[in-house]
């Protein structure tokens, strides 16, 4: 693990904007700690019961992000721990965290899913519908939200160029909200892109989070 991080960390100097989530659902107590020790602080979960139950075990300087596709029903659960949700893909579901985060006495980070893959089954919302999407928002309504970026995941696929394509376009949305919608907005920064399999691809491309599990435990 100690060789795995210590080359990714190096990878990321050339990308100073990228930041490493490290992936960990399913993973022990024992891995999540010994990647802290390394210095890893922010941990990425799939799972609203594995998120709490790890948050309220590791040191309180964690940086919990949810990344699996959120069910509404489950918000409350993550509400009091998670720092970003990078699965937001509906504004029923923008409203239940705003009910639970204000619940919670908090501010929680959102990032909009936006489905760039060709994959049907994946989750996001259409690139030609996020520009009405950002308009039927009105922030005031969301005093303990902030959005601060866009998410996307590639297709599963060898063909890179396909990767890359799918990732620029990501890059793109973002670059057209910043600049017409967010221009004064220094919160919305943050591009969550590259997994295991594509990361690299994904920095080259404008990434500012790559989410990775499998390799760093392989």
């Amino acid at each position: 693990m100690y060789e795995i991080l210590t080359s990714l960390q190096q990878t990321f100097e050339g990308y100073p904007r990228t930041r490493l989530i490290a992936v960990t659902k399913m993973r022990s107590l024992d891995q999540l700690q010994a990647l802290y020790q390394l210095g890893q602080r922010a941990f990425g979960e799939n799972h609203a019961l594995e998120m709490r139950e790890k948050a309220l075990t590791m040191p309180s300087d964690s940086e919990w992000h949810f990344i699996g596709h959120l069910q509404t029903n489950k918000v409350k659960i993550i509400a009091p721990h998670v720092h970003t949700i990078h699965s937001v893909d509906s504004l029923h579901l923008i409203d239940e965290i705003q009910k639970r985060a204000a619940s919670a006495s908090r501010v929680i980070r959102i990032l909009l899913q936006i489905h760039i893959a060709q994959e049907k089954h994946k989750y996001g919302i259409k690139p030609e519908t996020l520009n009405d999407f950002m308009h039927q928002m009105h922030i005031d309504n969301y005093p303990n939200i902030l959005i601060t970026g866009l998410m996307g995941m590639a297709t599963q696929t060898d063909n890179q160029e396909q990767i890359r394509k799918e990732f620029r376009l990501l890059y793109n949305l973002f670059q057209q909200i910043k600049n017409n919608l967010r221009n004064n907005d220094s919160h919305f920064c943050e591009i969550s892109m590259g997994m295991s399999n594509d990361y690299l691809i994904a920095m080259e491309e404008g990434s500012t989070m790559v989410r990775i599990g499998s390799l760093l435990f392989e």
